[in-house]
């Protein structure tokens, strides 16, 4: 008997089954808020260069850029007795005494004047954020073995309350980069022990439909988000708004129980039979529930308990061919997506279109990606729709460079299409890759996968910075990156319909055959 035979016996799909899902789904309606706040929170009105104290009180005159609009970043030197003072030819300073904003809200940006010379620190913040989750992933992840995966996702919670309240007290700059990142941290815990306590309490036949829900809980999050901010034009109060929520599922999360699996692993077989027994009683199972015994538990677990004793490192992913293909080419895939994804997430305000009706159509876009994304999993494979997914992402973004700024529907179409790639490629990785590495080493190749997908989201915003150089670089440099990312998924071989290998001579032999059916007669 197996776990997922021991979980029908307690009841594997009755009402504990779906106040689990929901009660860890609903904090994930959140995380879009925290993901992408700075989209609203660090966004850049227009904006002139404040006039020094002693110039006159008539109309104050500014230099005109290349593209006849106002300079931004550059003034006329005042000179009192000037008679011309639009005079194209007078010398020009920057803005010493501040900047005038024309809007009726506050950002980061307006508080802390982070615009001309000081723009890259905009672009620092939103990295230091996804570094957080980085660091996170890499942390709290050996936490969770250790300690097991509920507390890290009760204190990732309590974490993310606070670290996020914080932030919208920050006196200053630093303080809050301190906090952000803090935030990043937090959120890598609760995705990493959400995935785990999801899908571990439902039938496997049933997983991909909760992993799907889950993602849908995030994407409905996106469209809160815009209205948030629109109602709350003030960025302290919309940065607390989105972090007191985290308090109140850091008390629910004490209801969540514990990986089963887990406590057997580590020992406590006793605590396991009592949960157990308490969701067969939630279910209307009681007496399954009492007919099950510690000596019946530990047995039908003893095949994962002799995998678990099996030491592997992160060195192991390399060993063999096959798993040297498989992390090479998973490894970039999931670098150019949360690279390109995060590219296009937080640039939205570059379209020209309103931002609260732009990020509303990009939330939007992950509804039809989700669902046909599914559809094309289920029958055409995880090799073909990962692929198609990157290659279609990236043409799209070079596609960008093409349009020109004035055709400000077609780069919104263009982009929103992307995006819309883009999410169908997160949800292909996270099914291929735990269908791809062998049970034994599966923990350590998603942890693996998920650091490369962070440092592709924090590098993200850094490369906009290059577009100070020519606006059109960060484009080509995110298309051309999931273009490679899209050429990996090539390489890899297709998952649909067959069993998960337990070991890595199973994936080994798995490939043999793989290559010798491919193989013209």
């Amino acid at each position: 008997m197996t776990f997922s035979e021991i979980l029908d016996r307690v009841g594997s799909m009755g009402p504990f089954q779906f106040l689990h899902v929901a009660i860890l789904s609903i904090p994930i309606l959140n995380m879009a808020n925290h993901n992408l706040l700075q989209i609203f929170t660090a966004a850049t009105p227009p904006h002139h260069c404040r006039p020094p104290p002693n110039a006159s009180a008539g109309p104050w005159v500014l230099p005109m850029g290349p593209n006849g609009k106002p300079e931004r970043c550059l003034r006329f030197v005042h000179l009192p007795n000037a008679s011309l003072p639009n005079d194209t030819q007078r010398a020009t300073e920057p803005c010493l005494d501040g900047w005038v904003y024309n809007s009726t809200g506050d950002t980061i940006v307006t508080e802390w004047d982070l615009v001309c010379n000081s723009n890259k620190m905009k672009e620092m913040a939103q990295s230091i954020f996804m570094a957080g989750i980085l660091i996170g992933g890499l942390v709290l992840g050996d936490l969770s073995d250790r300690f097991g995966r509920r507390p890290i996702l009760t204190g990732s919670y309590l974490l993310l309350a606070a670290s996020g309240s914080g932030a919208a007290f920050s006196p200053s700059l630093h303080s809050y980069f301190v906090f952000r990142f803090l935030c990043g941290c937090g959120i890598s815990g609760i995705v990493l022990s959400t995935i785990i306590l999801n899908v571990e309490w439902v039938p496997t036949r049933m997983r991909a439909l909760a992993t799907t829900i889950t993602g849908y809980f995030y994407t409905f999050g996106q469209f809160i988000l815009p209205g948030l901010a629109y109602a709350i034009p003030q960025w302290r109060w919309l940065q607390l708004t989105v972090s007191i929520p985290f308090f109140v599922f850091f008390l629910s999360s004490w209801w969540t129980p514990e990986s089963i699996r887990w406590l057997v692993l580590s020992g406590k077989s006793s605590k396991a039979l009592k949960i157990l027994r308490r969701v067969a009683a939630f279910n209307g199972k009681k007496e399954e529930g009492q007919r099950l015994s510690l000596e019946e538990l530990k047995h039908n677990l003893q095949k994962e308990m002799s995998l678990a004793k099996a030491k592997y490192s992160a060195s192991d992913l390399f060993r063999t061919p096959m798993l040297r293909r498989v992390t090479f080419c998973l490894s970039l895939a999931w670098f150019a997506t949360g690279f390109a994804y995060y590219g296009l997430a937080m640039g939205v305000e570059e379209f020209g279109v309103n931002l609260y009706i732009l990020q509303v159509i990009f939330g939007g876009v992950d509804i039809p990606a989700k669902f046909i994304t599914v559809l094309s999993l289920s029958y055409v494979g995880r090799h073909t729709t990962e692929a198609a997914s990157l290659l279609l992402a990236g043409g799209a973004i070079l596609a960008l460079t093409l349009v020109p700024l004035d055709m400000q529907i077609l780069r919104t179409v263009l982009a929103v299409f992307g995006k819309g790639c883009l999410s169908s490629s997160f949800s292909c990785l996270f099914l291929y890759t735990s269908e791809l590495y062998p049970t034994v080493i599966r923990q350590t190749g998603m942890g693996a996968s998920n650091m490369w997908t962070r440092v592709g989201s924090m590098l993200a915003p850094l490369v906009k910075i290059t577009g100070e150089v020519q606006p059109f670089i960060p484009n080509v440099i995110y298309g051309i990156t999931a273009l490679l990312g899209g050429s990996a998924a090539l390489f890899l071989p297709e998952t649909l319909n067959r069993p998960l290998p337990e070991t890595i001579e199973d994936l080994e032999k798995w490939s043999v055959s793989c290559l010798c059916r491919s193989r013209p007669r």
